[in-house]
C-alpha cells in the first residue's frame, strides 16, 4: 500500500489528510491558515506537516492544493491576492523535494476541486465541464475530459474577474457579496451575518434575505450564461459552502439561467452541485499528483 499526504491551503483553513492508493482517507484534520502571517509562514507550516506525517507513514508523495495562481509544472504560486502577503513566488515543489526527497506536485485549489468532481464526483463522465466555487470570491475551472485547461500562462477560467454590467462577477454573486448586501439592507455590520444565517432567515420569511438571495441568483445566472456562450460546457458544477443549500437554490438558478440562455444551450446544459465538499481540494490534489507521475 502507498500513502500520500494531501494538503489544501485556503485563506481561512489548511486542510490535510493521508490517502492510500485506493483513494481512502485514513485521517483528516485542519488548522487555521493565519494567512496574515504570509507565504513564508505557510511554507513553514507545510514543511512541519510533511515532517510529522513522514514519521508516521512511508509517504510516496505530497499533493498540494492552494489558493492563488499556480504554475503546475514548476509547482510555484506566481500570483496571490492581498489576503496572503508575500505568497507569490512560493516554490512548494522545489522546497519540499529538496528538504524531504519526496515527490511533490502543486495545483490551484479550484482546479483541484474541479478535478475531484470530474474524476469521481458530480461531473463524472462529462466531456466538457466547468466547476465554480462560490465563496469569498468566485473561482472557476475548465476541464476537458479529465484534463484541466490551464490556458497560455496558467490563468484560464479566472471567472471571478468577468465583467458584468454592474461590476465583476465575484463582487456581485459571491457569498461575500450576498452578506454585504443583506447587512446593508438590515443596517447591520457584515460581521453579524453569514451565508448560513441568511438562508435560515430567508426560509423564515425575512424579506431582505430573500431579496439578497434573488439578487445573488440573478448575477450568478448571468455569469454562468456568459461562460456557457464561450465554452458550451456539458456540465456546470457548483461548489463552495453556500451551495450546500441545494434544495433552496437549484430550481432558482436553473430558471434564471434558462432566461439568459438560448434554448439550444439551456436544453443541453447539466447543472449539478459539488459532491466532495470539504475533501474536494485534497482529493483533487491527489488526482493531479497521480497524473503528473504518469507524465
Amino acid at each position: 500500500m502507498t500513502y500520500y499526504l494531501a494538503i489544501d491551503i485556503g485563506g481561512t483553513f489548511i486542510k490535510f489528510g493521508i490517502l492510500d492508493s485506493n483513494e481512502h482517507f485514513l485521517e483528516q484534520d485542519k488548522m487555521e491558515t493565519n494567512a496574515h502571517r504570509g507565504g513564508p509562514h505557510i511554507l513553514k507550516t507545510v514543511k512541519e506537516l510533511v515532517k510529522w506525517y513522514r514519521s508516521k507513514y512511508p509517504l510516496t508523495g505530497v499533493c498540494i492544493s492552494t489558493a492563488g495562481m499556480v504554475d503546475p509544472i514548476e509547482g510555484t504560486v506566481f500570483y496571490a491576492g492581498p489576503q496572503i502577503p508575500n505568497y507569490a513566488g512560493t516554490c512548494f515543489k522545489k522546497e519540499i523535494e529538496a528538504a524531504f526527497h519526496i515527490p511533490c506536485e502543486v495545483e490551484n485549489d479550484v482546479n483541484c476541486a474541479g478535478l475531484a468532481e470530474r474524476v469521481s464526483g458530480s461531473g463524472k463522465n462529462s466531456k466538457i465541464s466547468v466547476c465554480l466555487t462560490i465563496g469569498t470570491g468566485i473561482g472557476g475551472c475548465l476541464l476537458l475530459d479529465k484534463q484541466v485547461f490551464h490556458g497560455h500562462s496558467y490563468s484560464a477560467c479566472e471567472v471571478g474577474y468577468l465583467q458584468l454590467s454592474e461590476g465583476s462577477f465575484q463582487d456581485l454573486a459571491s457569498t461575500s457579496a450576498l452578506v454585504r448586501f443583506v447587512a446593508q439592507q438590515e443596517n447591520d455590520l457584515e460581521s453579524e451575518w453569514s451565508g448560513l444565517r441568511i438562508f435560515e432567515e430567508a426560509k423564515l420569511g425575512n424579506k431582505n434575505c430573500i431579496l439578497g438571495i434573488e439578487r445573488m441568483v440573478h448575477y450568478l445566472a448571468a455569469g454562468i450564461a456568459n461562460i456557457c456562450y464561450v465554452v458550451n460546457p456539458e456540465t456546470i458544477i457548483l461548489g463552495g459552502g453556500i451551495m450546500s443549500q441545494k434544495e433552496y437554490l437549484a430550481n432558482k438558478i436553473r430558471d434564471a439561467g434558462n432566461e439568459k440562455l438560448v434554448p439550444a444551450l439551456a436544453e443541453n446544459l447539466n447543472l449539478v452541485f459539488a459532491q466532495h465538499e470539504n475533501s474536494a481540494g485534497m482529493l483533487g490534489a491527489y488526482y493531479h499528483f497521480r497524473e503528473r507521475m504518469k507524465q
